[in-house]
């Protein structure tokens, strides 16, 4: 485990329970104390960050320095 408590689970597993990137995973410990791991489901699913709405919907294609002018301002 890292110092985040990320934790890599192992390519046997993954691929007994057909993981890919981004799926999300549930840890539960049972009764006699072992650790469960399941697939919590699709990835449509699975929760999205604040982002995920606004990502891939600018129609606007802006070059850098027009970008930058624009934000920047006219001193």
């Amino acid at each position: 485990m890292t110092v985040k408590g990320q934790v890599t689970i192992p390519k046997k597993i993954r691929e007994a329970l057909r993981l890919a990137p981004g799926d999300a995973v549930n840890f539960d410990v049972n009764r006699e104390g072992q650790v469960v791991v399941q697939k919590a489901g699709a990835r449509s699913s699975a929760k999205h960050d604040r982002f995920d709405s606004a990502r891939g919907t600018a129609q606007v294609k802006w070059r850098t320095d027009e970008l930058m002018a624009l934000l920047r301002g006219s001193d």
